[in-house]
C-alpha cells in the first residue's frame, strides 16, 4: 500500500467515524481499540471490567486503525473510552515536544486532554509499551549486538520494516535515525503491524520497529535492541475516557480504579502471545487474567 493510498484510506475512515455512524446510544458505553492485538486485549479488559462493576452492556468497537482515528472517534463521541500510551498522546496527538520524564508526561497529558478535549486520563494500568527495534536473534549473536548504538554500523546494509505511523510520527523513525545516525539500504518497508514479524523471520527485512510487549519477541527468539541513548519517551498505558461518559455512567470510574497498576509488562506479553501465538480468543484470555489477579 502506498503512503498516499494509506493517507486517503485514513481520511476515509475518519470521515466515516465522524459522520457515517450513529453516536453511542445513551444507555450503554462504547469502548474502542486500535488495530493490533494488545489494543484489542486492553479494550476487552476495559469493557469486561466496566460490565463487572455495573449492569451496563458495553459495546466493543475495535480495530479502529491507529491513534489518530481512535482520538477522533473519542472526541466526536463515537466511542467513550480507549487505551492510549502517554508518549503517543504527548507527541502524536497533542503535538508537544518529546519529554522523557514519566510523571511529567502523564501530568501534561492529563492537563491538556482535559482542557482541549474534555477527556479524563485515568491512572496508568501498570506497564509501559515502548517502541522496540527488533532484529533476528541469530544476527544479534553473530554480530554481538545488544544496543542500537552498536547496530548503527550495520544498518547501511539492512532493510527496515515499520508500521505506517512510525515512519511519520514525531517520536518515530526520523528522530530515531538522527539520534543514532541510522541509515538503511533502502527506504523503509511499511506494512501492517501484524506482518512485521513475518517479514523479519522470512528475511524480507532485517530490523523492525515493533513494540516492547509483543509476544513474538520471546516466542521467536528475537532480540530487542536497547535504546541506550534513551531516545523514546515514556509510553505508559492509560485509559482515556470522555468526561461526559464518566458523568453519565459513574460506574466506569470504579472499573478504572480497579484496573490501576494491575498489569505488568510480562502480563501483557503473555496475553499478546496467547492471542498471536496460540490463536486464542482475546475475550477468554482477559477473563482468565481477571480471575487470576482477583478482579
Amino acid at each position: 500500500m502506498t503512503r498516499r493510498f494509506y493517507t486517503v484510506a485514513l481520511l476515509g475512515i475518519a470521515a466515516f467515524l465522524l459522520t457515517g455512524c450513529a453516536p453511542p446510544r445513551p444507555d450503554h458505553p462504547v469502548v474502542g481499540a486500535k488495530n493490533f492485538t494488545e489494543q484489542v486485549v486492553l479494550g476487552e479488559l476495559l469493557a469486561q471490567e466496566i460490565e463487572a462493576k455495573s449492569n451496563l452492556k458495553v459495546e466493543r468497537r475495535f480495530y479502529l486503525a491507529g491513534s489518530y482515528i481512535c482520538h477522533q472517534a473519542l472526541i466526536a463521541g463515537r466511542i467513550d473510552a480507549y487505551v492510549e500510551y502517554t508518549g503517543t498522546a504527548l507527541t502524536a496527538v497533542l503535538k508537544q515536544p518529546v519529554d522523557r520524564a514519566p510523571q511529567r508526561v502523564l501530568d501534561s497529558v492529563r492537563r491538556l486532554y482535559r482542557a482541549r478535549y474534555n477527556v479524563a486520563v485515568a491512572q496508568p494500568l501498570g506497564f509501559e509499551n515502548t517502541f522496540a527495534m527488533v532484529i533476528r536473534g541469530s544476527d544479534a549473536r553473530a554480530l554481538h549486538l545488544t544496543s542500537l548504538s552498536q547496530a548503527a554500523r550495520y544498518t547501511p546494509n539492512w532493510r527496515l520494516g515499520a508500521g505506517y505511523e512510525f515512519e511519520q510520527r514525531p517520536d518515530g523513525l526520523r528522530g530515531l535515525s538522527a539520534a543514532y545516525g541510522l541509515r538503511f539500504a533502502a527506504a523503509p518497508r511499511t506494512m501492517d503491524l501484524g506482518l512485521l514479524y513475518r517479514a523479519l523471520n522470512a528475511h524480507q527485512v532485517d530490523m523492525i520497529a515493533a513494540n516492547s510487549t509483543d509476544g513474538p519477541i520471546q516466542a521467536f527468539g528475537l532480540t530487542a535492541l536497547e535504546d541506550d541513548r534513551h531516545y523514546f519517551p515514556p509510553y505508559q498505558a492509560v485509559p482515556m475516557v470522555r468526561a461526559e461518559a464518566l458523568k453519565r455512567w459513574p460506574q466506569i470510574q470504579d472499573a478504572l480504579d480497579a484496573l490501576a497498576g494491575k498489569i505488568t509488562a510480562d502480563d501483557m506479553r503473555a496475553m499478546n502471545e496467547a492471542v498471536d501465538g496460540q490463536h486464542r480468543d482475546p475475550a477468554q484470555i482477559v477473563r482468565e487474567f481477571r480471575v487470576r489477579i482477583g478482579l
